[in-house]
């Protein structure tokens, strides 16, 4: 029998992904987020237009995406709760974010120099996609303070051990994205790592494998 209900969230799942994005002084701004889905060589990006990314992004398209392999989850964890603007909603305060400029070192992660309009990317991210917003698309209706943005991928950097023979071709036994459900990180279908993001949005505890709840 099916119900009828309403979700706190519908992260069905998704693959996570760090965003380089130019802030105003030309530092890079590394945010985590979980709504991503492509098609061909467009990537459409879930967002809220309060974050510094889609600030960032409106005045200077120029991005990369860092593809998150499960090996990175504590690191992506760390800045979670961090944002790159200094201005956050109530809500958003509530949840458990701060300020924070600098999420390399917050996180743990590398610098790594890409083409794209002098943006740092993660080196430790084994897949990253460089590209540019191509147009930004109001979602959700008046007041949802949502946005999707839709990238062209122009440059696809792969770490060589993700490659079959032919280099047009990644292969999807090895690449295992870690996967973000109802705030959640997975990884081979099992949970990977506690989230500071299910805490901060008071999501019930999820019952152990194999308690028959």
């Amino acid at each position: 029998m099916k119900r009828t209900v309403e979700p706190k969230v519908l992260y069905f799942g998704t693959p996570v992904v760090l965003i380089s994005s130019r802030n105003p002084d030309g530092s890079t701004n590394l945010a985590p987020m979980s709504s991503a889905w492509w098609l061909g060589y467009t990537a459409m990006l879930g967002m809220a237009t309060s974050s510094q990314t889609v600030k960032n992004l409106v005045e200077r398209p120029e991005l990369v995406l860092n593809l998150v392999a499960p090996d990175m989850v504590a690191a992506l964890d760390r800045i979670a709760l961090l944002t790159g603007s200094e201005e956050m909603s109530d809500a958003k305060r509530g949840r458990g974010y701060r300020y924070e400029p600098d999420k390399f070192t917050a996180g743990g992660l590398t610098r790594e120099t890409t083409s794209t309009a002098g943006l740092d990317g993660v080196e430790e991210s084994p897949i990253n996609l460089e590209g540019r917003v191509e147009a930004i698309h109001e979602i959700g209706g008046a007041g949802s303070h949502l946005c999707a943005l839709e990238m062209k991928v122009e440059r696809v950097r792969v770490h060589e051990d993700l490659l079959m023979s032919n280099d047009r071709y990644i292969d999807p036994l090895r690449w295992d994205p870690l996967i973000m459900k109802f705030t959640e990180y997975f990884a081979g279908g099992a949970p990977a790592y506690p989230s500071s993001l299910a805490r901060g949005w008071q999501m019930p505890p999820m019952a152990a494998v194999g308690s028959g709840g």
